[in-house]
């Protein structure tokens, strides 16, 4: 995924799928500066991370 689609997710007031090694996630913010997603998983929204956008796939 590029920044641009991943800031279009975050936006997005429907809920699109997203993926970040196989686990469905949640994009809370994008950097599209550097590159960079804040992500949590569905399951679990305690645990946050920063992660690079080209690691996240829209299913």
């Amino acid at each position: 995924m590029d920044a641009t689609r991943a800031q279009e997710i975050s936006s997005s007031e429907s809920m699109v799928s997203v993926s970040y090694n196989g686990q469905s996630v949640y994009i809370e913010h994008v950097d599209q500066s550097n590159g960079l997603a804040t992500v949590h998983p569905l399951d679990n929204p305690t645990n946050k991370q920063s992660v690079s956008v080209t690691e996240l796939a829209e299913q």
